[in-house]
């Protein structure tokens, strides 16, 4: 009898051995322990403007790691962020904001611009020249003349899709996940806008054409410096 269990042992020991060196190593890589990421933002093979999820790739890396610290510490909530990063330190998620930063995915193509010459002649003047009389600033003033966003804190506008867009707007104007650090300045901006403006910056912005790449944080203007220095501090809080 202590021989057939002997046997038996000896053969369960040789099969497991035989299926680990079977099975392929699984390399322990940045690459490999953020395919949890891709999952959800995408990757060179899904990008796409139909997605909920924002495109991460190439966006400041100052920018992506505030993001990441915002979800792990609560000041930004969504559930599966929050699981995911909930024991990760700053060097790590900094690590991460590197890598995504460095990668150069390309963007979808724009989607159709449906707006009238009306609307669309009223968001280029927001984006471009702000209003003054409301104390809107213009969007390219924070986020480069080609919105593709300021190094090191502030994101891209271009290539996100409609209804993230939207989601984002609809969270600065309402509160709730979106909790920021004042000032505030996305949340301040948001809610000085009418439902019809909102409505006509979800549709006009992902359906501009993207080149370049985020500008110098020397490029912002200099009288909006100071009311975005807490973001640009790396401790604030832009979506």
């Amino acid at each position: 009898m202590k021989l057939i269990v002997f046997i038996l042992l000896a053969l369960f020991s040789g099969l497991a051995s035989a299926q680990e060196s079977a099975s392929p190593a699984v390399p322990d890589t940045l690459e490999q322990r953020i395919k949890s990421c891709t999952i959800c933002h995408g990757d060179e093979d899904r990008a796409g403007r139909d997605a909920y999820y924002p495109r991460i790739a190439g966006k400041p890396a100052g920018y992506l790691f505030n993001q990441l610290r915002n979800f792990r510490d609560g000041r930004r909530y969504y559930q599966a962020m929050a699981i995911l990063l909930e024991n990760l330190s700053d060097e790590y998620l900094l690590e991460m904001a590197q890598y995504f930063s460095s990668l150069k995915y390309p963007y979808p193509e724009p989607a159709a611009n449906t707006l009238s010459v009306a609307e669309t002649q009223a968001v280029e003047t927001l984006i471009h020249t702000g209003d003054t009389g409301r104390d809107i600033p213009a969007c390219s003033a924070c986020h480069g003349k080609a919105l593709m966003g300021v190094k090191p804190f502030i994101p891209s506008l271009l290539g996100l899709p409609h209804a993230y867009v939207a989601a984002q707007f609809g969270g600065w104007r309402n509160g709730g996940t979106m909790r920021g650090q004042t000032p505030d300045c996305m949340s301040e901006i948001a809610k000085k806008l009418s439902q019809e403006e909102v409505n006509a910056l979800t549709v006009w912005l992902p359906s501009q054409p993207i080149a370049g790449e985020p500008a110098e944080s020397g490029t912002l203007a200099p009288e909006l410096v100071q009311r975005c220095e807490t973001i640009l501090s790396g401790e604030g809080f832009i979506q």
